[in-house]
């Protein structure tokens, strides 16, 4: 994994901090009747089936609800950051830019596809789920000591789908008719006929709220990059800033929802600190130093051999592996399909051939990782072996816009490799699509097409700890006569340019969830597939579109497990991804101060969420002269 996953991975974290997310929850009923049979009332709401906690929960299950406040975590971020503005293509956002912000409704670490009331203590919907009321607290209060309220509610959603990502306003504009204000603690949002409704009332639930006077009085907008933060509502709010080095965030002493039910047992460090590093082993010797704290390690190699260092024999830092239950990260490289030499599916296949996963595993990652297969790794949505009845009933309508084999193979696996870093046998497989593909080797050993064009790929990367790791994948693509570049800017430019979807082959993991639905639009849909910087190699298909289609109105979590396994069958027969690798575990490194509950959650570690601080304990490694 390379330093610019982990910044992803960092992010990620911040997005569960709050508890919010866009589009990629769902929703379904627990609920008690009210006002009508026909309206349904409830502090919650799930995809399929009845909520875990009850309307009177005291707190979350996995949390110490005794944990103590106080301390400071630090963690690190790559490269640099030149803005406070999380939503903007423009600008490189800060490591938990969003901290801030909370939502109508949030999402727990042990309980897929539900969501709970944050920022709206009830809501009520119809059984079609045609339209949507939150029932907002009233003692809820943003950082400046303002009420929340039903119209920062509406102007928040009306901002994100006037200025938001392109993609995600296209996406957003087809599903919701309308935002009203009811009065000052009620909103209603209504959802366009025709359309599948099930997920809907978490989607809008799940906006980030912001404050209208402050985004006004500041003159902000959502387009532009900038270093003033949104005003939010959530537990930690900005402290420090050093542009492009290091961002420090403060638990708020007043905030508003600290005693709710939700929050018991969590959002327990005074501070949060982001130092930042050029690339990833600078970062591995700050945190050898004690400039930060937790490290969440994806070197295979670091983790393999580089703790042997003075704090470690000192015992002042804890190395762990702590149980994922999570689906794997469909982490890989992708071809940018807009180039036209990877329009054609032979040669993405020749060039995903000769990445030698086996032998990098061996090699390079101590046999620390498993292959990735599907897009959904690791769990019951990832498809195997042939279709079945039920997938089949989807696929064969679809057949003239589906890949070779879709019907009648078993799904697509990565291609295996043997110990040796050039795998002779795939080198003659690879061979043979290209020349069929019409790019055939001239007398100097190169492919070339008919007109003469040398067929070239670009690897983009912008982190220098992935050269062990694409080296060795050229020097097998050069032997197969492809004329194969290694590019590495720094970040800036890389963000720039993935923006713009100017690259050949860069790295990417995709953030699949359990229970999927439009958003998946933005990864693989045909309507944004141009524009979306989310749809990485701009796939698009008409067999794509209509198996998101079922998706999207599945009715039942076995009918939305069929369509899911039929829609990875089909994203992995197209052949524009060369997977990578996962684990199943938590790999760790942290300065023996910090405390977790035991067990932990099944889907999320937590460290910077219900973790805790051990005051005497950090007193003792401060002494000892732990940290710089």
């Amino acid at each position: 994994m390379n330093a610019k996953i982990a910044t992803r991975a960092l992010k990620q974290d911040g997005n569960k901090l709050l508890g919010f997310a866009f589009a990629t929850l769902a929703m379904a009923a627990l609920a008690l009747p009210a006002k009508s049979e026909d309206v349904i009332t409830s502090h919650g709401i799930s995809t399929f089936g009845n909520l875990a906690l009850p309307a009177d929960y005291t707190h979350l299950p996995y949390v110490n609800p005794e944990a103590p406040k106080g301390g400071e975590i630090s963690i690190w971020g790559f490269g640099s950051f030149d803005s406070m503005n999380p939503y903007s293509t423009k600008g490189r956002a800060g490591g938990l830019a969003n901290i801030g912000l909370e939502s109508l409704l949030t999402s727990t670490a042990d309980e897929q596809g539900a969501s709970y009331g944050l920022l709206a203590e009830s809501l009520e919907y119809p059984e079609d789920r045609s339209w949507v009321i939150f029932n907002m607290r009233p003692e809820a209060r943003f950082a400046d000591g303002s009420t929340v309220t039903a119209e920062d509610v509406v102007f928040t959603y009306e901002t994100f789908v006037t200025k938001g990502l392109p993609s995600y306003r296209a996406v957003l504009s087809q599903q919701v008719a309308s935002a009203e204000v009811l009065d000052t603690h009620r909103v209603k949002f209504t959802f366009h006929e025709g359309i599948p409704t099930r997920d809907l009332p978490q989607t809008v639930g799940g906006l980030p709220v912001f404050s209208k006077a402050h985004y006004e009085a500041e003159g902000l907008d959502l387009e532009e990059s900038s270093l003033t933060p949104l005003l939010g509502s959530g537990s930690y709010e900005l402290d420090e800033l050093d542009v492009g080095q290091s961002i420090t965030y403060r638990r708020r002493a007043d905030y508003w929802g600290a005693d709710l039910p939700m929050n018991i047992g969590r959002n327990n460090f005074d501070h949060i600190r982001v130092e930042y590093y050029a690339d990833y082993q600078a970062a591995f010797e700050g945190f050898k130093g004690g400039s930060y704290t937790f490290r969440n390690e994806a070197s295979s190699r670091i983790w393999a051999t580089g703790y042997d260092f003075p704090a470690m024999d000192r015992a002042w830092i804890n190395k762990v592996s702590l149980p994922n239950g999570d689906m794997g990260q469909a982490q890989s490289f992708n071809f940018n399909m807009r180039q036209e030499p990877f329009e054609d599916q032979r040669v993405r296949e020749a060039i995903g051939m000769m990445f030698n996963f086996e032998w990098s595993n061996e090699t390079l990652f101590y046999g620390l990782y498993e292959r990735v297969n599907s897009f959904w790794e690791n769990s019951d949505r990832e498809a195997t072996g042939l279709p079945s009845e039920a997938e089949l009933a989807l696929l064969e309508p679809l057949a003239e816009h589906l890949p070779d084999g879709v019907l009648d193979q078993e799904a697509a696996l990565a291609p295996a490799s043997g110990t040796r870093q050039l795998d002779r046998r795939n080198l003659r497989a690879a061979s043979r699509l290209l020349d069929d593909a019409g790019w055939t080797v001239d007398d100097r050993g190169m492919r070339r097409n008919a007109a003469g064009e040398l067929l070239t790929i670009e690897f983009l990367n912008d982190s220098p700890s992935f050269d062990r790791i694409l080296n060795p994948y050229l020097e097998n693509l050069r032997a197969l006569g492809v004329n194969a570049e290694y590019n590495r800017v720094d970040n800036a430019q890389a963000t720039d340019r993935e923006r713009k979807h100017d690259y050949d082959f860069i790295t990417y993991s995709y953030p699949m969830s359990w229970f999927p639905s439009d958003n998946l639009k933005q990864f693989f849909g045909s309507e944004t597939a141009m524009t979306s910087v989310f749809n990485k190699s701009g796939i698009h298909s008409p067999a794509i579109d209509a198996l998101i289609g079922h998706i999207t109105r599945a009715q039942t979590e076995e009918e939305l497990v069929t369509a899911v396994r039929a829609l990875d069958r089909v994203l992995r027969a197209e052949k524009f991804w060369v997977p990578q690798w996962y684990k199943d575990s938590h790999t760790v490194a942290y300065y023996d101060m910090y405390e977790h509950p035991d067990p932990l959650p099944p889907f999320d570690l937590g460290y910077l969420d219900f973790w805790w601080f051990n005051a005497d304990r950090a007193a003792e490694l401060e002494a000892a002269g732990a940290f710089q």
